[in-house]
């Protein structure tokens, strides 16, 4: 485990040349939720698709059809996991609520010390979470606008930081038929702070010098680190071939507080609404990314009704392979 930690930490110096990387708590928070979302290369601002809207772009939940529930795993980079459970519902054809959880679960090991090699039977864990509440509204026929509070929480053995932020967003249907035009700001918040037992230690402030008290308490001083801030802005385009088949191109010009400015870019094809097809294409203009493309499929079923959707999406990633992801919507 010990290795998944220090091979996480690392990663940022990979990303050679970027003064920004590494700069930032969280970076958890800019992680794609959703198999949909991340089939398509991270390009959803500007469509309201399904339960990870919430984190897409806040203004865009009214704009669904229907409430929605959403279950997405992925197993992440060495061993660890990450999940996101959200829910979207319509209180009135203008409005809507949602709540989301994202976890991203490190997994555990066991602790050792020059005393016991083998272990000393006791665990640590390392876990992040962010846990939204949602709130959108349609303005006009065409435009909403919306918001997203959060509180999120990084965990290290019997440290933790937390942080409260705001995330905005709006969507807008062009009277251009099939175009539509997004955009969000995420982690709009507080700095983030560890502290926990663990910063506690006895010192001696003269240790050259007997007589003083040799047991005094003093804290460890770490330094706070500011959110990610995201900056997305988009458009998407549908093209209708009959009634069998739908095309869509989706297009993101993504602007983070930690690293460099990327365009995101995907497509999309349903058939009969019900089979779907997608690629895309992340982090063009990053030259040190290390994603190279992203792919997926999903099935949507009706019952009675309602309707259930299955969706799967790939990623390769240079030097830690393939990562899997599997979603599953109920619409209601």
């Amino acid at each position: 485990m010990k290795s998944k930690i220090i091979i996480l930490s690392l990663l940022p110096l990979l990303a050679l040349g970027q003064a920004k990387v590494g700069t930032s708590a969280a970076p958890f928070l800019g992680i794609d939720v959703g198999a949909v979302g991340i089939a398509l290369g991270g390009s959803q601002v500007a469509r309201a698709q399904d339960a990870s809207t919430i984190y897409w772009n806040p203004g865009a939940a009214a704009q669904l059809q229907g409430n929605h529930i959403q279950f997405t795993s992925s197993n992440w980079f060495v061993g660890s996991k990450f999940q996101y459970a959200a829910g979207i519902f319509k209180i009135s054809p203008s409005d809507a609520i949602g709540l989301s959880f994202t976890v991203l679960d490190y997994g555990e090991e066991e602790i050792t010390n020059v005393f016991n090699q083998d272990g000393t039977g006791q665990y640590w864990q390392a876990s992040d979470l962010s846990v939204s509440l949602n709130y959108s509204r349609m303005l006009t026929d065409r435009f909403s606008i919306g918001g997203t509070g959060k509180y999120i929480q990084q965990k290290i053995w019997h440290e933790t930081a937390t942080s409260m932020a705001l995330d905005v967003g709006i969507l807008f249907r062009t009277q251009m038929s099939g175009l539509q035009i997004g955009m969000s700001i995420s982690n709009f918040g507080a700095n983030m702070i560890l502290d926990g037992a663990d910063l506690l230690t006895r010192i001696d402030i003269d240790p050259d010098n007997t007589g003083n008290n040799e047991t005094l308490v003093a804290k460890l001083k770490v330094d706070d680190w500011p959110l990610p801030l995201l900056f997305r802005l988009g458009v998407a385009y549908s093209m209708s071939f009959g009634s069998a088949m739908e095309v869509t191109w989706l297009a993101d010009a993504l602007v983070p507080s930690d690293n460099v400015e990327v365009v995101n870019t995907g497509v999309e094809v349903a058939v009969l609404d019900k089979f779907f097809l997608r690629t895309g294409f992340k982090n063009i203009g990053n030259e040190a990314s290390l994603i190279n493309y992203s792919a997926g499929a999903g099935l949507k079923l009706p019952i009675n009704r309602n309707t259930v959707s299955f969706d799967y999406s790939l990623q390769e990633y240079q030097y830690f392979g393939l990562i899997h992801t599997y979603g599953m919507e109920f619409t209601f």
